[in-house]
């Protein structure tokens, strides 16, 4: 350990989250780190020392910044000091943002755990440096192919890495195969956590289905269900590899209004009630991610259950926000399989009159490549597009948007193209309509979110207000 360089970086990291903050230019979730990890490269590896309990990591496609919530919640609930990325910032450099900004320079604050979002890509070098004593992984879908390439190159980026751990214990979907087969791929102690056939299952596969085909021995994958896209009750014809039993499994899940509940099952039969405040089956998985992992840190069932059922979402995850009594939802979308649980619930709750702004921007951080707009199901707006008075397309791809869903059968009397994301939000919150939903990409979530901010009331009893980008 170099001991000067480290209070550099250290010292230099927190002088420019002060100066990003005061001259109000971002929250500074990654450039700092950069800077650190630049004057001493080994920042995080060094700072990790200092942990206490050890470092749990969140990794997979959908759903890390929730789940690495929840866990940051129900430890932090259950009297555990935790060092957090809680905005989402998922790359290496925001790992060392995270590190440089609560570790203290003397060196006197150790954190109990660590609970790190990591993305898929940066998961190779930040586990090498971190060392996790405990990898949940939530699924796998394609995103950004421009980013990771084919989905197959960044399941063997985290599988490999995994296969190179000693004494790590993963917290496995046991419904989506690509993920359940890690259990039987590393050799690392495995549990798994699912959710149960219920009345809302489906037995046709979806067109945005990613695993088709046996991880083991290639043969296709019978399913007896679906629950979405791969996730469902699976067996190959040919080898062993089927769904594993689930260590936690939610039954009977049911949403009401902005809520989602279900029973808890554990291996050994035992129940308990689980209910959190967000919607959605997707969202449901994040809670039995967590939950998992809380029981593997020794926490009681029943205080976990209490600290998720008072969980409060992040920014973009069914944020709602009220303007004039109309309430308005903000959705962060970044693939197909995400965008068309997105669009399920828009189309569930949508009243009689709905305005939608779906705003699409290609920075680095979205995806250069947005060709995988045609693969979402838009197609189930137009089946019911009398719910919705217009639809407003925002943002770099604006106009690609709006031909997308003139592809899918919405009438152009009903779309509207509004580059400015002032604008859009104007057109959208000015409308006498029941209820307004709004769609973002990654980089388009941020500016929409703070223009919303100035129109519309947060909802506090919905959402606590996050510090940084996600």
């Amino acid at each position: 350990m170099n001991k000067f360089r480290l209070l550099l970086a250290l010292v230099t990291a927190k002088i420019l989250f002060f100066t990003i903050r005061f001259l109000g230019k971002g929250k500074g979730s990654s450039l700092p780190g950069s800077i650190a990890l630049k004057i001493y490269p080994h920042l995080i590896r060094d700072l990790k020392s200092r942990i206490k309990l050890g470092v749990i990591m969140v990794t997979g496609t959908n759903g890390k910044t929730t789940t690495n919530n929840m866990i940051a919640r129900v430890l932090e609930g259950s009297g555990q000091k935790v060092l957090i990325n809680r905005e989402g910032a998922n790359l290496i450099t925001g790992i060392a943002s995270a590190f440089a900004r609560e570790m203290d320079i003397m060196g006197r604050r150790s954190p109990d755990y660590a609970c790190l979002e990591v993305d898929e890509a940066a998961f190779p070098g930040v586990s090498a440096q971190v060392q996790p004593r405990y990898v949940v992984i939530t699924n796998f879908f394609r995103d950004q192919l421009d980013r990771y390439g084919e989905l197959d190159r960044t399941v063997s980026l985290v599988l490999n890495s995994l296969k190179e751990m000693e004494g790590a214990r993963l917290i496995l979907n046991a419904d989506d195969p690509l993920v359940a087969q890690f259990g039987r791929g590393t050799g690392l102690q495995s549990i798994f956590y699912g959710v149960g056939e219920h009345e809302g299952v489906s037995h046709r596969g979806s067109a945005a289905r990613e695993a088709k085909f046996c991880p083991f021995c290639g043969r296709e994958l019978a399913y007896r269900y679906y629950q979405y896209s791969q996730l469902g009750s699976y067996r190959c014809p040919e080898c062993s590899f089927s769904r594993p039993e689930p260590d936690v499994e939610g039954t009977t899940p049911r949403a009401d209004g902005a809520v989602t509940s279900c029973q808890v099952r554990f291996r050994q039969g035992s129940m308990m009630p689980l209910s959190i405040p967000v919607y959605g089956i997707y969202n449901l998985y994040n809670a039995l991610a967590a939950y998992s992992a809380a029981l593997l840190l020794d926490v009681d069932p029943r205080r976990i259950a209490d600290l998720l059922q008072g969980y409060r979402p992040a920014t973009g995850r069914m944020e709602r926000f009220n303007c004039n009594g109309k309430p308005v939802f903000l959705n962060l979308v970044k693939n197909p399989t995400g965008f068309n649980e997105a669009l399920g619930v828009l189309v569930r709750i949508a009243g009689r009159q709905t305005d939608v702004l779906i705003a699409i921007n290609d920075n680095d951080a979205d995806g250069k490549d947005i060709s995988w707009l045609w693969d979402v199901d838009f197609e189930m707006l137009s089946d019911c597009q009398e719910n919705f008075r217009q639809f407003v397309c925002s943002g770099q791809r604006a106009e690609e948007m709006a031909l997308r869903l003139k592809y899918a059968g919405i009438t152009e009397s009903r779309l509207t193209v509004v580059g400015d994301f002032k604008e859009a939000v104007k057109r959208v919150l000015g409308g006498q309509t029941d209820k307004s939903y709004v769609l973002a990409t990654y980089t388009a979530l941020w500016p929409v979110e703070r223009i919303l901010s100035g129109y519309a009331e947060r909802d506090q009893t919905q959402t606590d207000r996050l510090p940084h980008v996600s």
